[in-house]
């Protein structure tokens, strides 16, 4: 083993052997290379094992935790970070992070089996948004492309970096749902599209003269695709909390089920504000 795992601050002749071999490594590098200081390897590990002390009440294989939990009949959440396309192995590559954000990481990175996850929900924008490079097709350069940014406060979580916005991709929603297995779907923002006269929907990509349904392999063929798109009456009326969809505007119900018949999944939720209280749920994932 190379690194260092929270477990092993507990074995103090380990540390101590695993923090002497890197620090003797990263040193040549920090000295010879950069020119700063070398890493003080003993003051290093006695931090080590005083974190390791303070730790050690809390630490315990994961996978045996969650079984435990599981045998009891508890419910269990699982929540990922960042977007399917940005998945490392499914991803558009090289436009990715360095993990793996769909649903199966959630067993692989826990360390349960893929039968004890019974329900996977989809969260997804009512409109479609990237923080960085990459291919997009439906970005929006306009007025409208403004709108969803400002309105719906498109900034990334971490980088503080402006994200990307565009119409709702239903060609790239579908292959997500298809990767996590998702069971139903959790429309997310739905307010910002309020006052949006017009609103489009892309149900297929242009690719070489061709209509494809489905994002082609490779970044570079994804970044020629054109989007093919079909234009949806917007509504005039405030969606801000409103607590029953029966009560959300004509044209927004017909939007939702929209994006239903188009990707073929359910929708159990829909977020119609920022506060946790201004959602709808039209099914309970526990339930």
């Amino acid at each position: 083993r190379r690194g260092i795992r929270v477990a092993d601050l507990l074995d103090p002749p380990w540390l101590r052997e695993a923090i002497e071999r890197l620090a003797k490594e990263k040193n040549f590098e920090l000295t010879q290379i950069h020119k700063w200081d070398p890493i003080d390897a003993e003051a290093v590990f006695d931090e080590y094992v005083e974190m390791g002390r303070r730790l050690e009440p809390y630490v315990d294989h994961t996978g045996r935790i969650l079984d435990r939990a599981f045998r009891e009949g508890k419910n269990v959440l699982f929540e990922g970070a960042q977007g399917t396309f940005l998945d490392i192995d499914h991803g558009t590559y090289p436009y990715v992070t360095s993990s793996n954000t769909t649903a199966g990481g959630a067993a692989s990175g826990s360390g349960v089996g893929p039968r004890d996850i019974d329900y996977v929900l989809g969260i997804v924008k009512a409109y479609t948004t990237r923080v960085g490079a990459g291919p997009f097709p439906t970005e929006l350069f306009d007025d409208d492309g403004d709108h969803l940014g400002e309105k719906g406060h498109e900034f990334g979580a971490t980088t503080g970096r402006k994200r990307r916005c565009g119409w709702l991709d239903t060609v790239a929603l579908k292959r997500s749902l298809q990767i996590n297995s998702v069971t139903g779907m959790c429309i997310t923002k739905l307010d910002v599209l309020d006052g949006m006269e017009t609103i489009k929907v892309c149900v297929a990509y242009r690719l070489n003269g061709q209509e494809i349904d489905t994002p082609p392999v490779g970044a570079d063929r994804f970044e020629q695709c054109e989007p093919v798109c079909i234009e949806m009456p917007g509504w005039t009326e405030s969606t801000v909390g409103i607590k029953s969809a029966d009560d959300l505007p004509a044209a927004a119900q017909a939007y939702l089920k929209k994006i239903e018949d188009l990707c073929e999944a359910p929708i159990d939720i829909i977020s119609t504000g920022p506060d946790r209280e201004e959602t709808i749920v039209l099914r309970h994932p526990f339930d």
